[in-house]
């Protein structure tokens, strides 16, 4: 049960939500519980779209960005998220139980993606406080500027939707996944 409405159709969402609803309908074919709770503030919903989709056509390759995804995702403890890119991580971008498992506890078994997740997972622990040697660290392994300025953001949109799901208690729409005990 939800702390917040979680409007069941999107004619149940404020009218200025619902054509960003109905973009998401029109491009997942659904529209996921985050998108309908997020719906609540119009503003919001906007904001978290038109980032994500800039970030969509950034330099990372979408494995990375789910990979962060999933690292991000297990340090907040989102099992929506959690659920949500396990399932996207599969379906879409191709991603094997093996290196899920190695993005959840924080690496990759690909040498170039470890460093991405690794910074990822050390932005979300140090409250983005890094250091030049975690900084360095990812430009050794052939990240640009630009791809360590989306790492950040994807670990900051990613933080949104973990805080959003957290804590007003959307309903896992997608196969359920739990944190991993700590």
């Amino acid at each position: 049960m939800t702390r917040i409405p979680l409007p069941k159709t999107i004619d149940d969402a404020p009218i200025a939500a619902r054509p960003a609803l109905e973009a998401v309908k029109a491009s997942l074919g659904s529209v996921p519980n985050l998108f309908r709770l997020t719906a609540n503030s119009p503003a919001a919903l906007s904001g978290y779209l038109e980032l994500s989709g800039a970030l969509g056509k950034g330099e990372l390759p979408a494995a990375t960005r789910e990979r962060i995804a999933l690292a991000v995702a297990e340090r907040n403890g989102c099992d929506y998220c959690l659920s949500a890119h396990s399932y996207i991580g599969k379906a879409m971008a191709k991603l094997d139980e093996a290196e899920i498992a190695a993005n959840r506890r924080g690496g990759s078994t690909d040498p170039k993606a470890d460093a991405a997740v690794r910074f990822a997972v050390r932005l979300v622990e140090a409250r983005g406080g890094v250091s030049e040697a975690d900084v360095e660290a990812v430009r050794r392994a052939g990240y640009s500027d630009a791809q360590l300025v989306e790492i950040v953001a994807h670990v900051a949109l990613n933080t949104l939707t973990n805080y959003l799901n957290e804590a007003f208690g959307t309903p896992i729409d997608f196969p359920v996944v739990s944190r991993s005990a700590a």
